[in-house]
């Protein structure tokens, strides 16, 4: 047998394997929801330093992504209530970084979209993530980024399945 047909063998068997029968705190769920906290914490302490919130960043780089959107749709997308969507967008509306504009057909409805402020602050948080991610990257090594990358929108395929 082959150093390859070793590994071939080592990831079928990965696939057999039973479900951990530890407690919850023991399993998948829980170490994606502790990695998540972390990250998230990171990046919330260092968005602090701009003056704004890791909700905040994340509006921004929806809106950036998919300007014209609408308050509903934001929320949809960052899966959170419209009443959070709105108030964040009263609050970067009120600091000059974020515009609502009326629909060109459907004069009720508010479409988000960025202003130069926006784009400026969002910039520099960008550079703040790209940190993160850089640091992470060097700690797992150019292989393990790749692969849980990878795994991790398997993940995401995997709860999307019917």
């Amino acid at each position: 047998m082959t150093k390859d047909d070793e590994t071939t063998d080592d990831k079928s068997r990965d696939h057999e394997m039973p479900p951990p029968t530890g407690g919850p705190l023991d399993g998948l769920l829980w170490a994606l929801r502790r990695a998540e906290l972390a990250v998230q914490g990171l990046k919330g302490q260092r968005l602090r330093s701009l003056g704004m919130a890791a909700a905040h960043y994340s509006l921004l780089v929806l809106v950036r992504d998919v300007p014209g959107l609408t308050g509903a749709e934001a929320a949809r997308r960052l899966n959170v209530t419209p009443q959070a969507v709105a108030s964040l967008v009263a609050r970067l509306e009120g600091r000059g970084q974020l515009e609502r504009r009326p629909h060109p057909r459907h004069g009720h409805v508010q479409e988000l979209h960025l202003t130069d402020a926006g784009r400026e602050l969002l910039a520099s948080a960008d550079l703040v993530v790209i940190d993160i991610e850089r640091r992470l990257a060097e700690h797992l090594g150019g292989v393990d980024t790749v692969q849980l990358t990878a795994l991790l929108g398997r993940v995401v395929d995997a709860v999307h399945e019917p």
